[in-house]
């Protein structure tokens, strides 16, 4: 194929295409806010609350600047520090090990499950007993629902009521996913999610959410996100942050939360179609039992020996992206390389790192654009 012929660039997602649709609902909510200048704490960010409330089924909803600051919310909440230990899997982003040294404990890594990418409850359990061994306190575990697809939180929450830790649900990939019949935002003590404009529901900037049906969690994370303010704006009752949803970025998640199912559902139908289209040549994602996913990456496990740079490289020549989350796992990062690992070490992860990557992924990928991503999968490895 010569330089000409170059096929058009497929994006790897497509907030463009979305801008399109709701473009000029977006520019109306924008400019609402832009007329009645309350860029902090201004009405749409409690309209937002109140519509992610009714949407998750969880009581509350404090949001804040992002997913990050609403791990760290929580954690300061629950008056986390030195000493405690909190158990996370080592195959996420960095985020949710980093809030747990933010707030002074030590994250204490476990390894996750070869076939759904989320944490494994064996390892979770041993964790436990290294963190004990260390001489630390286990006070919480954070489980992630990665991907999009929702962990197994009857087995989380079991070992958690055993050991009396709470559950801090980091669903920064999966909101709108579901568990059981019960859409994430209900599980544990609370929920923390993104909205990072990658996010299968994003903003157009940083911006994040905390949902709980404790209210007295839900007071300490509002009085935590104004710098711990009291009832007297300069009476601070305790160390808090500068964690405020702007008002603009309410604003534009209130329309996209309008089309959010919609694009779920998009979302799944694009996924069958890989599983269809990939399944008897890579290793496709499977959703687990009672698990839904909003697909937020479409993560593929490649033939063990494939090359995956060259692999990568062959698809770029096509006009077709790949992103390889994660090419180290937390553990393995040189900022987190001394805290505690649960015994017996984290294979799984270590051998995901080396082994995945993932393909394009948006609610509007049509058919024709899904079978080049998928002809070229199948090309590259069979070259």
């Amino acid at each position: 194929m010569n330089q000409h012929m170059r096929p058009e660039p497929i994006p790897f997602i497509d907030i463009a295409t979305q801008r399109r649709r709701i473009g000029k609902a977006i520019d109306e909510a924008v400019a609402r806010v832009l007329d009645h200048c309350q860029f902090i704490n201004g009405p749409e960010v409690t309209a937002l609350e109140k519509a992610l409330a009714e949407y998750s089924g969880a009581r509350h909803v404090v949001t804040c600047a992002s997913g990050t600051d609403a791990l760290l919310m929580v954690l300061m909440a629950k008056n986390v520090g030195p000493g405690d230990a909190v158990l996370c899997p080592s195959f996420t982003f960095c985020a949710t090990g980093e809030a747990v040294a933010l707030a002074g404990a030590t994250p204490v890594f476990v390894d996750v499950e070869e076939a759904t990418f989320n944490i494994d409850v064996n390892s979770l359990k041993r964790g436990i007993a290294t963190a004990k061994a260390r001489g630390l306190k286990p006070v919480g575990v954070i489980p992630v629902d990665l991907f999009g697809q929702s962990a197994d939180h009857d087995a989380v929450a079991a070992v958690a009521k055993a050991e009396g830790l709470f559950v801090l649900d980091d669903a920064a990939q999966g909101f709108g996913a579901s568990f059981k019949g019960r859409k994430l935002g209900t599980f544990g003590l609370a929920t923390a999610t993104s909205f990072f404009p990658a996010k299968p529901l994003g903003c157009f900037g940083d911006g994040g959410a905390i949902f709980t049906d404790d209210d007295e969690l839900a007071n300490t994370l509002r009085s935590i996100r104004v710098h711990g303010q009291g009832s007297d704006k300069y009476d601070n009752v305790r160390l808090g942050l500068t964690g405020r949803l702007d008002t603009m970025q309410a604003a534009v998640l209130i329309e996209k939360l309008k089309i959010f199912d919609d694009e779920i559902a998009a979302r799944n139908v694009v996924a069958e179609r890989y599983a269809r289209g990939l399944g008897n040549i890579v290793t496709v994602p499977r959703l687990a039992a009672g698990c839904t996913s909003v697909w937020a990456q479409y993560t593929i496990r490649l033939p063990e020996g494939t090359d995956r740079d060259a692999f990568a490289a062959a698809l770029k020549a096509q006009g077709i992206p790949t992103a390889i989350y994660y090419t180290r796992s937390i553990h393995q990062q040189t900022a987190y390389r001394d805290f505690p690992v649960a015994d017996g070490g984290l294979p799984v992860s270590e051998r995901l790192s080396e082994d995945v990557i993932s393909l394009p992924m948006h609610a509007y990928l049509d058919e024709a654009a899904q079978q080049r991503v998928i002809e070229a999968v199948r090309g590259a490895l069979q070259a």
